[in-house]
């Protein structure tokens, strides 16, 4: 393809999960709307995977998916060159092998010669891959400004005090950020990514909904925190979702709540039994994105099925969770609050009932309450109760006070919805970069 060698060129390295990949991917439309040259560059699984869902016509934009290889150990064959189903006794691997493609990264710099260079939150070696060419790089967020506010505030200040409890608070950072590959400690890796970042740090959020937040990373990481609008994945048409907008379609407006936990995140059994059974208490309509790991499942499925009869729909497999979030018939949120899904919720209007696992999913459960947008789900002793899921559903799909929330949330989406903090971001992109180097 072609490219107009005048326009702007950016490299864009998210980290190897999904759950990045997607903002990056938004982001990277969003530029190439704006007329930059876009190089998205991930490990060719990834890549493959974003050919197939045709979220990138790559003949007809100005984006270029590029190829980075890893080194490929025995235990960390290419097919798991990503999060995406990585058996967790593979993760102490994907790091390293990360790392090791540094050289490969600044071959791929020195012969595309980008403007600039965007990279996540796991690999200082990408910045300074980029100044070793006199290339100027920033760091883009793709979580939530909370959580990063209480993962810095806590690793530059431990000792100071903070609105989560202690024993709370370590727990979910050392999930986050917890490990050493290489010798090196992954907060570690963090924190040099934010002190290499050029003069500001990019974030996926906005300042109305996490204005406090944004101005404390400032503060605390001692540059600019520039929120680039809330990135939602995009609305698309496949036929295997047909089935499942036409069973919503039948539904009456707000009667039905999504139950979905990411692309990514495995629940106990104990947990789905609970979830099952509030939803069964409950007796409101639902479609639930249910996620087994390993073995054959079918059985479990089919003992779901029957239980719910027409009143849920089960699928086991990836749903378009942000075209049926968008839909009327849909009054409420049963999620993880992974930020993505957060975002989704939040800018289509619909209230979230949280349920928080790990990593920085009770930061972002306590900004949706914050916010008056959502619930939080109680736990008693650690554990999720059907009773409470049940209480909490009917509150938000049928009860007075859930009336207040679904308008408080429609609220929020609406004003979400506008472009002025994406413009901002991307005036202050094209500030930052430098002419391209020549030979």
């Amino acid at each position: 393809m072609e490219l107009q060698q005048q326009n702007p060129s950016i490299l864009l390295l998210p980290w190897l999960a999904q759950g990045h990949i997607s903002p990056y991917l938004q982001l990277a439309k969003k530029l190439s709307a704006r007329n930059f040259i876009i190089y998205f560059c991930s490990t060719p699984i990834n890549l493959d995977s974003i050919r197939k869902s045709g979220n990138v016509q790559v003949e007809s934009s100005s984006i270029q998916l590029i190829d980075l290889h890893l080194p490929s150990p025995p235990q960390l064959p290419p097919r798991h060159h990503t999060t995406r189903s990585l058996p967790p006794h593979l993760f102490p691997f994907l790091i390293p092998a990360f790392d090791a493609a540094k050289p490969n990264f600044s071959n791929i710099l020195s012969t595309l010669k980008p403007n600039l260079v965007i990279y996540d939150f796991l690999q200082p070696w990408a910045a300074a891959a980029a100044n070793e060419q006199d290339v100027e790089s920033v760091m883009f967020l793709t979580t939530g400004a909370a959580g990063i506010s209480s993962a810095v505030h806590y690793f530059k200040n431990p000792n100071m005090e903070h609105s989560i409890q202690e024993a709370e608070l370590n727990k979910y950072l050392l999930q986050w950020f917890g490990g050493t590959e290489n010798g090196v400690r992954n907060k570690d890796r963090f924190l040099e990514c934010l002190e290499r970042s050029s003069n500001m740090v990019l974030i996926n959020t906005s300042r109305m909904i996490e204005a406090q937040y944004i101005d404390y990373v400032s503060v605390l990481v001692g540059k600019q925190t520039v929120p680039v609008g809330p990135l939602v994945q995009e609305c698309g048409n496949r036929e295997e979702d047909v089935h499942i907008m036409e069973w919503l379609g039948k539904k009456k407006p707000g009667s039905v709540v999504l139950v979905s936990f990411g692309s990514e995140l495995f629940i106990s059994k104990e947990d789905m039994e609970e979830i099952a059974m509030g939803l069964e208490l409950s007796k409101i309509c639902f479609i639930w994105a249910v996620r087994f790991q390993g073995g054959d499942n079918t059985a479990l499925l089919e003992g779901f099925s029957k239980r719910f009869e027409e009143r849920g729909l089960m699928v086991q497999r990836w749903v378009p969770q942000a075209k049926i979030l968008s839909h009327s018939n849909i009054g409420g949120f049963v999620s993880h609050c992974g930020w993505n899904s957060t975002l989704e919720g939040i800018i289509n209007g619909v209230p979230i009932i949280a349920m928080p696992m790990k990593n920085d999913q009770p930061f972002n459960a306590k900004v949706v309450t914050e916010l008056g947008v959502g619930i939080k789900v109680p736990r008693e002793n650690g554990k999720l109760k059907s009773e409470e899921i049940a209480r909490i559903i009917n509150e938000v799909i049928e009860q007075e006070g859930g009336e207040i929330l679904r308008t408080r949330a429609k609220e929020v989406g609406q004003r979400l919805k506008g472009e002025e903090e994406t413009n901002v971001a991307i005036d202050r992109i094209l500030q930052l970069m430098k002419p391209p180097k020549t030979t």
